[in-house]
């Protein structure tokens, strides 16, 4: 199974995102129109201007810029980009919005996963949105490129601010992380290596199931993923994300138990996608597969973690309105 090139003139740009090959983004061109799926960091704004350059998109042609979510390394280099696409508007999930205009939050968020230091590193000055140039779209929204229909559906799962987008032409969906994750040089010989990405904070396991069967359901050809690359909508390939969901899951709630270490969690991960990186045919040595996904392997552990908390948060209260019931009393939330 081999990696399927850009067509139907949609074209893969490297954001260069922490490393080539990392993050993309995705020049959709209609007639001459564009449009611009995800934009990676502030960092990003020279290098997808000329790779658009090189393809003869000029920034007034660029019609609409789409993030797939507001996690930074998608859609932190928005505000920048606008200011150099004078015809674009914002195409962003209602829940991402607010964060868009302000984001505050989000750079927040960051610094608290990955500290100041490299949250200014990575991703720059945050530039906010103006209001006037954002598009909030719901579930099922349409953006008109030049005729070519890209409709955007809502896609919880990674994050509750998340859309994808299918492109019924080219039969494909661009994913954002719905999809997983699957880097080219970890590609084996019998297909793509994928495994989901449960980054903090809002990793939600049976909203990502349902988000996966509905792309699925369409029957595309081709996922369009931001890290990184295209790849072919081969049901194998979902149904070794939906596997790796469960087990992943389990592994969270068997460290919780054995009160294990952060270090035991860790170490669950990474056997997890040892063997499924064997089973796809990778080659190299478990160690250079493990460095080359040290990054997800630590932040899916952390979004893991905080799914566990968040879940047993929610059990206690609801075991807490249970006895109330029983015992005529009412229990007031504490918010959780």
């Amino acid at each position: 199974m081999r990696r399927i090139d850009c067509q139907h003139d949609i074209h893969t740009l490297d954001t260069g995102f922490i490393r080539s090959e990392f993050a993309a983004a995705y020049l959709v061109i209609e007639r001459g129109r564009a449009a611009l799926i995800d934009c990676g960091s502030t960092h990003s704004r020279s290098a997808l201007l000329a790779a658009m350059a090189a393809r003869g998109i000029a920034p007034a042609a660029v019609d609409y810029l789409i993030v797939s979510h507001v996690h930074l390394d998608h859609a932190g280099g928005a505000g920048a980009m606008l200011a150099h696409l004078p015809n674009a508007r914002l195409v962003v999930h209602p829940r991402g919005a607010p964060h868009m205009i302000d984001p505050s939050r989000l750079i927040a968020g960051a610094t608290a996963v990955y500290g100041a230091e490299r949250v200014a590193q990575d991703y720059g000055h945050v530039q906010p949105v103006p209001a006037e140039r954002l598009i909030e779209a719901a579930d099922g929204f349409q953006v008109d490129l030049a005729g070519r229909v890209l409709e955007c559906l809502d896609a919880p799962g990674h994050a509750r601010h998340h859309l994808v987008v299918w492109d019924a032409r080219a039969r494909a969906f661009f994913t954002g992380d719905c999809f997983g994750v699957a880097y080219p040089d970890l590609d084996g010989s019998v297909g793509p290596l994928a495994i989901p990405t449960t980054t903090p904070v809002q990793f939600e396991p049976e909203a990502m199931v349902a988000t996966i069967g509905r792309m699925m359901a369409r029957r595309p050809e081709t996922m369009y993923l931001t890290h990184f690359g295209s790849i072919p909508a081969d049901p194998a390939i979902a149904v070794g994300l939906l596997r790796l969901i469960e087990e992943m899951v389990a592994a969270a709630e068997a460290s919780a138990r054995s009160e294990g270490s952060s270090h035991d969690l860790r170490e669950r991960l990474a056997a997890l996608y040892l063997r499924r990186a064997r089973e796809c045919g990778v080659s190299g040595s478990d160690a250079a597969i493990r460095e080359r996904l040290a990054v997800d392997i630590e932040l899916n552990a952390q979004g893991l973690e905080v799914w566990r908390a968040r879940s047993h948060a929610r059990s206690t209260v609801a075991a807490s309105h249970d006895r109330a019931g029983r015992l005529g009393r009412i229990v007031v939330p504490d918010g959780t």
